[in-house]
């Protein structure tokens, strides 16, 4: 297993990627200027995957942190 540094490097990097994404999901809703918008995910699958990531790198950064008290 990595050490606590490197998990919580790659979940910034994950946080960040998905942040990214939600970001580009938002803009491409705000991009119509029709009354009624339809948001259809992009990146839908990309996000999910990143926030499983995000939520399984959380727990274990809680683990370590609960392990060192």
């Amino acid at each position: 297993m990595s050490n606590k540094l490197e998990i919580l490097e790659e979940f910034k990097q994950a946080e960040l990627k998905l942040n990214q994404l939600k970001n580009s999901e938002t803009v491409t809703a705000n991009d119509h200027s029709d009354d009624t918008v339809v948001i259809q995910p992009k990146f839908g699958d990309e996000m999910k995957v990143l926030n499983d990531k995000c939520a399984h790198l959380s727990m274990v950064i809680e683990a370590m942190n609960a392990s060192e008290d």
